[in-house]
């Protein structure tokens, strides 16, 4: 059973992410600090969130695991992050101009789009997988399958190769990116039910052969 490390931040929905981690056969591992990631023995790490990034980057700065995730990364070891966490991999997002990481360059940005459009953009969006080898997307459509979203900020990532997937909501955006072991989406894998799984049994893959 792999041990997958999963990020308290204090705004994420833990139940819902460590639920779909054990549905898939995961043991996953909560942790709120650099001692508690080092002795979980995981060989995965996810930072979820939900809410407000500013919150996000400042609990992890609070507790020193942003240096964890920097780390963790730059050592290319299995990486998920989920809405907030991967907003969170950028240099600085437009949402109460907010510094982020600065692992990825890149902005986060709010939907402009036309009233039609409802921000924040909530529901089931189709995916369009661009990496279409990535183990990620192991058993997903790369055509496209639905998945679940809610948010009003988005990423754009510097360099292109990075995103992972799009998705289209009065125009394009970046849906998840990767790079190595390190993956990030934009959509809620733990709310998209059997696709949502398959993504977390294709990182729980990764996180195994690392």
């Amino acid at each position: 059973m792999t041990t997958i490390a999963v990020i308290d931040n204090g705004i994420c929905n833990l139940r819902s992410v460590t639920k779909a981690l054990e549905a898939v056969g995961a043991e996953p591992r909560v942790v709120r600090t650099p001692a508690e990631v080092a002795a979980s023995g995981a060989s995965g790490l996810v930072l979820p969130g939900v809410g407000a990034l500013r919150d996000c980057v400042a609990s992890l700065r609070a507790t020193r695991l942003d240096a964890t995730v920097r780390d963790w990364i730059a050592a290319d070891r299995a990486f998920l992050g989920v809405c907030l966490g991967m907003q969170a991999l950028f240099d600085h997002s437009e949402e109460a101009d907010t510094a982020g990481l600065g692992i990825f360059p890149g902005q986060v940005v709010r939907f402009r789009r036309p009233p039609e459009f409802k921000i924040p953009h909530m529901g089931w969006n189709t995916v369009r997988f661009t990496q279409a080898n990535s183990p990620l997307a192991a058993g997903l459509a790369p055509e496209g399958e639905a998945f679940y979203f809610v948010h009003s900020y988005y990423c754009v990532p510097a360099d292109p190769a990075l995103v992972l997937a799009e998705c289209d909501y009065g125009g394009p955006f970046c849906a998840a990116i990767a790079r190595g072991r390190c993956f990030a989406t934009q959509f809620h894998p733990e709310k998209s039910q059997a696709k949502g799984l398959q993504v977390y049994r294709n990182f729980a893959a990764v996180a195994a052969r690392a």
